[in-house]
């Protein structure tokens, strides 16, 4: 089973910052866009940070330059810097690499941000 792990997820304070990091399988790496997803309860899941396998980034609107997405093209690792946490971007984040025919998705981790 493949496995996308994810990790640096936790409580934090409004104004604060976390980085999350997710390890890849290198055969999934290289062929895939890497992708932050989140989901608040109750509410869908959306798209909060991508990078191609070129290094374009995408944002969601609601980041406003808080939030910053890289890939590590010899670790097999995309982070988010998250920078400014607010209370609404409390969630469960998900890793996610999408090649033109497969999708993968990690477990979760959770943020909490409190104010």
């Amino acid at each position: 089973q493949v496995q996308l792990v994810e990790s640096g997820g936790g409580p934090v304070q409004a104004g604060e910052s976390l980085r999350l990091s997710c390890a890849v399988p290198r055969d999934i790496f290289i062929m895939s866009a890497m992708n932050w997803y989140r989901q608040a309860p109750g509410k869908q899941r959306e798209l909060v940070a991508s990078v191609s396998r070129s290094g374009d980034e995408n944002y969601g609107d609601f980041v406003k330059g808080r939030f910053s997405i890289s890939r590590d093209n010899f670790a097999n690792t995309v982070s988010l810097q998250m920078n400014n946490l607010k209370p609404e971007d409390t969630a469960v984040y998900y890793c996610n690499a999408q090649s033109f025919t497969r999708s993968w998705w990690g477990q979760g981790t959770q943020v909490t941000v409190s104010s």
